[in-house]
């Protein structure tokens, strides 16, 4: 199963997106053996509202979950790469999305990040150079 279909609309999918999410910090928090109270508690908000987040309501923020990932030391690209993936029409498939530890994704994805912006740079670093070569 993907994230992307032909069928489904940004809505959908924002939904799909924070019920995998929901699940994952869930997962995350019970295997921390931190409970509801405590991490509710460590991000500001009410046991029910974290309720929410894991449960993956609709009406949730991005926001929010991310920052439950983060007071559970986790990364976010469960919440980022479909988004992404959906600016660009391309399908995710939702078992990726549901591991734990897309640390290799994430490092590879960054590297690609650095590379660009070396590339860039360098292309502007050697403007100004052609731009005098032209003056003359």
């Amino acid at each position: 199963m993907t994230l992307q279909s032909q069928q489904a609309t940004d809505g959908e999918i924002f939904e799909l997106i924070k019920e995998l999410s929901g699940k994952l910090i869930e997962r995350r928090r019970r295997r921390e053996r931190v409970s509801q109270h405590s991490l509710a508690k460590t991000v500001g908000r009410s046991e029910r509202w974290l309720r929410e987040i894991e449960g993956g309501v609709a009406t949730s923020k991005f926001e929010d979950h991310v920052r439950c990932a983060h007071a559970l030391r986790m990364t976010t690209p469960h919440l980022f790469v479909p988004l992404l993936a959906m600016e660009h029409k391309m399908a995710v498939p939702r078992e990726l999305l549901m591991q734990d530890d897309l640390w290799d994704l994430e490092r590879d994805m960054l590297d690609a990040v650095e590379r660009h912006q070396a590339s860039a740079l360098a292309r502007l670093a050697t403007r100004p150079a052609q731009a005098g070569l032209r003056d003359r």
